[in-house]
């Protein structure tokens, strides 16, 4: 089993969603995050003044798969979040060394499928 973890811009959220479902992730987690990497941030104008923003918005999520999903929804995260431009995101595969569903007491992979 592996977790993937993808930070991706807020606009391209429903997008990717939409591709991981299809790709076959049976469930994930969204979470708001800030954060800058190579983008360093943007200047913007606030009722006349301007002001450096260095944290923009962005989106995290994590997506819990068996070892055969993980190259197809990366593969969909990339191909829904991809704009081009600096700012698309990072996608990161961890091990995941167990899993376990609270209501059933299932674990790892059948804790994971829908």
């Amino acid at each position: 089993m592996k977790m993937i973890v993808a930070i991706i811009k807020p606009s391209r959220l429903d997008a990717v969603l939409d591709a991981v479902t299809e790709a076959g992730a049976s469930g994930l987690t969204v979470t708001e995050v800030r954060g800058y990497g190579r983008q360093k941030g943007k200047t913007e104008i606030y009722r006349g003044a301007e002001y450096e923003v260095k944290l923009l918005p962005k989106v995290k999520l994590e997506i819990a798969v068996s070892d055969d999903l993980v190259a197809g929804v990366s593969d969909a995260i990339v191909a829904a979040s991809n704009s081009g431009k600096i700012g698309d995101g990072k996608i990161f595969v961890l091990d995941l060394e167990q899993a376990l569903r609270i209501r059933t007491g299932e674990r790892d992979a059948s804790a994971i499928s829908g």
